[in-house]
């Protein structure tokens, strides 16, 4: 409420500002000699502690564009281990002069299970779409919100594109392996802005010791090659998405499985690492709790790779595996927002 200058219950004469007294009767009023009141302006609003916005909507649109963004790469992986690659033999048709399969097609099921995957690509380009409409309108904008919005829209435009050239080259392992890892690229970005929408924009400070930061740094740079060499594996092996004609890396599969298993080792050692220092930390404990569940996706995707190669590579275990990597991306990237943030805990 607004105060009176001074905080004098009774004001005096002396320190009132005099004003000629009106007269009585005839339609007048008495304004007797009393000091002038003037209010102090209101306190300033405090910097808002929450999250972007409050309205409903865009959390449920974040969170929907990082499910599906999710879900497009295990349908991915059920076209390759169907050998469905090709169940639509060209591109953007699915046969010359029909985007629809035909039942005179003679890839049987496969077209319909190729048809479903790129049918959802559109709901995933027009999620990406409203990813970038709500951090604009109800995000207010923020860069840190905006930039990763783009990467989700372009790089689901790329994928578009080179979905069309994995089809037109016969599943070359190459193309096969890029289009996987754009779809990292994009859970990745997906994730960071459902985290980081839920944290007020401005500075955020570290949580803890800078060391582990950059400890965090080199397992994220370590988890990128493990994802490298996880293609390479599969385009060394048996499920190369086309049941009639395989196009494959060349590698020994055994070897490369080795190498990937290295790399898993290690990832895992930098990731126990990094939860441990950060568990040291006396400032908060998100980050530690973000990095232990980083440590238990791993060690469940290490089990099922190890399981996949033993009983030699079901399909069933190989998509487990696939989802796995997608959930693997997503918390790791909840790790590394984690290490800086503005709220309490």
């Amino acid at each position: 409420m607004p105060r009176h200058i001074g905080d004098v219950p009774h004001p005096t004469p002396s320190r009132a500002i005099p004003r000629r007294p009106g007269r009585v009767g005839g339609g007048g009023s008495v304004v007797a000699a009393y000091p002038r009141v003037v209010t102090a302006a209101p306190p300033a609003t405090a910097p808002s502690t929450r999250a972007t916005s409050t309205h409903p909507w865009l959390p449920r649109i974040l969170l929907a564009n990082l499910v599906l963004e999710v879900l497009i790469v295990v349908t991915g992986g059920l076209v390759r281990l169907t050998g469905s690659g090709l169940g639509c033999p060209t591109w953007p048709e699915c046969v010359p002069g029909s985007y629809v399969p035909v039942p005179e097609q003679a890839q049987g099921i496969h077209k319909y299970i190729e048809f479903g995957n790129r049918t959802l690509t559109g709901a995933v380009g027009f999620a990406a779409i409203l990813v970038v409409y709500a951090v604009w309108r109800w995000a207010g904008r923020r860069r840190d919100l905006m930039v990763p919005a783009w990467v989700v829209l372009g790089g689901v435009v790329t994928q578009a594109v080179l979905g069309g050239i994995t089809v037109r080259t016969g599943l070359n392992p190459a193309t096969v392996s890029a289009h996987f890892l754009v779809s990292m690229v994009l859970v990745a970005a997906s994730a960071f802005i459902v985290f980081r929408a839920q944290e007020p924009p401005g500075p955020r400070p570290l949580s803890v010791h800078p060391l582990v930061e950059r400890l965090a740094g080199v397992a994220c740079a370590v988890a990128a090659v493990v994802l490298l060499l996880g293609t390479v594996v599969t385009g060394s092996g048996p499920h190369s998405g086309d049941a009639d004609e395989p196009a494959r890396f060349g590698f020994d599969p055994r070897t490369i499985s080795w190498l990937h298993a290295d790399a898993v080792m290690l990832f895992i050692g930098l990731v126990v690492a990094v939860w441990v220092a950060a568990r040291l930390s006396t400032r908060s404990r998100r980050a530690s709790d973000a990095w232990r569940t980083v440590l238990l996706v791993t060690l469940a995707q290490g089990v099922v790779g190890y399981v996949q190669y033993l009983t030699g590579l079901p399909e069933v275990l190989v998509l487990v595996h696939m989802l796995l990597a997608s959930l693997l991306v997503v918390a790791l990237t909840a790790g590394v927002v984690r290490l800086r943030t503005t709220l309490p805990g």
